[in-house]
């Protein structure tokens, strides 16, 4: 699916999403990513929403968000309890939806100059 958004002018907007790869802009990534307004993390370590854990989280938790959005793959998958309690903690909420969905959530929020990083994944 391609997204045309641009209201935020600078920032990064997910500019399309398919099974092979996630179209920041301009740049291509065929692997999992986090991505911020301001920020891309190409190298991004869990390849797969199943292999995300507590650690990779402080990744993203470290851009100092006041949203995380995880977009799990082709389906919705749910953070594990520890995951939760972090960004609890911290104050930050978390939202896991599939994919798609989470590109269409985070290109919104930016554009409501939200703090908002997502960690998707296409598998």
């Amino acid at each position: 699916m391609k997204l045309t958004l641009d209201n935020a002018p600078g920032a990064n907007l997910v500019r399309g999403y398919s099974a092979q790869g996630i179209r920041i802009g301009e740049q291509l990534l065929t692997h999992s990513c986090i991505v911020t307004a301001e920020r891309v993390v190409a190298d991004f370590p869990p390849q797969s929403f199943a292999e995300f854990t507590v650690e990779h989280l402080g990744l993203v938790l470290g851009l100092a968000p006041e949203l995380v959005l995880l977009g799990t793959g082709p389906v919705q998958q749910f953070a594990g309890a520890a995951m939760r309690a972090a960004c609890a903690a911290r104050g930050i909420g978390l939202e896991s939806m599939e994919l798609g969905a989470a590109c269409r959530t985070y290109n919104v929020l930016v554009q409501e100059e939200r703090r908002v990083a997502a960690a998707l994944f296409l598998r």
